[in-house]
């Protein structure tokens, strides 16, 4: 007799991080820095979030060391350097990454060279803060490395601090995080934890964002986005990564395109190209968004809530193009369907365009 659906041997590993979640939890962050056993922490911001960066400040009291607000898209290393200069002169002993991942991943490049305990305050949908993946980028090239010292051990979601999050960021930066759990559907690794998690994470996002686009402080809405955002970050941290993210790295690493606009553009294409190759994945992903075709699913609910849809609307020259390719090929991620050169570059062709993914 068949079971239907058996369950194949994993391995699944979960992540050691403490999560607080609900309106209002921001306030408890002199506890978890206690907790932590900081007592001078660095607040890191963005130069845009400077303001929320010393409301951190005024309410640990304390616990602040000062504020760096240098945090940008990335990772440069030259800006890790800065951080680091201001750390040890401020003889902090902790971090406080308040933003998305460009905050967040400035945070655990402190991290991972000092040793420092990290408190993570996602404010967008990026998942950053579930992983213990850092991308860095040096000299136009960017690399990813994964280490349990990268985690932040403690992460605080406020849904309040979403509330003012801009209309056309919330969309971007969602569909950013359905990319992570849309990966780790066909993933290497993938088992059935993550997958359960993944499928979860994409229905809470997109059975959302239209009412998000129209009411941006709806707080149901709200709170339901960014628990799935918090699933697809773990599943981005439990399981590897694919074509998508490598072309994403590509493309801001050595293009440096807006992170969560590049994501949104290419994730149709990605999953279009891997189609043939994990048909039961396609079909998890197309479930969890409500349509029989998971690519062009998402290319439409990108075009319904007024997302970006091609590459050259986020600056990239159409003689990239082949450059972009090459790279792409060049030291690829593991992929259900092995790299064809001349396939991504027409992949890179269609996404630059903004033709709907084939």
């Amino acid at each position: 007799m068949t079971i239907p659906g058996a369950i194949q041997p994993f391995t699944y590993r979960g992540l050691p991080a403490r999560v607080v979640f609900g309106g209002g939890t921001l306030a408890q962050a002199p506890r978890e820095l206690a907790q932590l056993g900081v007592t001078r922490a660095l607040v890191l911001t963005t130069p845009a979030q400077v303001d929320q960066g010393r409301a951190v400040v005024e309410l640990l009291g304390d616990r602040a060391a000062g504020v760096f607000n240098g945090a940008v898209m990335h990772t440069p290393v030259g800006v890790t350097a800065a951080a680091l200069a201001a750390y040890r002169e401020l003889r902090a002993d902790g971090v406080v990454a308040i933003g998305g991942g460009s905050t967040i991943g400035l945070g655990k490049a402190i991290a991972v060279r000092t040793g420092a305990p990290q408190l993570a305050i996602p404010t967008t949908y990026a998942g950053s803060e579930m992983t213990p993946i850092l991308g860095e980028t040096d000299g136009g090239t960017k690399t990813t490395r994964r280490s349990l010292d990268i985690l932040p051990e403690a992460v605080i979601y406020d849904v309040e601090l979403t509330f003012d999050l801009p209309v056309a960021l919330s969309m971007t930066s969602a569909i950013n995080a359905i990319a992570h759990a849309a990966e780790a559907l066909y993933a290497e690794d993938r088992n059935p934890i993550t997958s359960m998690m993944a499928e979860s994470a994409i229905s809470s996002l997109a059975s959302v964002l239209r009412v998000i686009a129209a009411d941006p402080r709806s707080l149901a809405a709200r709170t339901r986005a960014l628990y799935g955002a918090w699933l697809c970050g773990v599943c981005l941290g439990t399981v590897g990564m694919a074509l998508h993210h490598k072309l994403c790295h590509v493309l801001g690493g050595s293009f440096d395109l807006p992170h969560a606009e590049t994501h949104t553009v290419v994730l149709p294409h990605a999953i279009a190209y891997n189609a043939p190759a994990a048909p039961e994945a396609m079909s998890a992903l197309a479930r969890s968004l409500g349509t029989t075709d998971a690519a062009r699913g998402l290319y439409e609910l990108a075009g319904a809530v007024g997302a970006p849809r091609s590459l050259a609307a986020l600056g990239l020259p159409a003689e990239a193009l082949d450059r972009a390719a090459d790279l792409a090929v060049a030291n690829p991620y593991w992929n259900p369907r092995p790299l064809e050169r001349a396939a991504i570059r027409e992949l890179l062709e269609r996404a630059h365009s903004g033709a709907p993914p084939r």
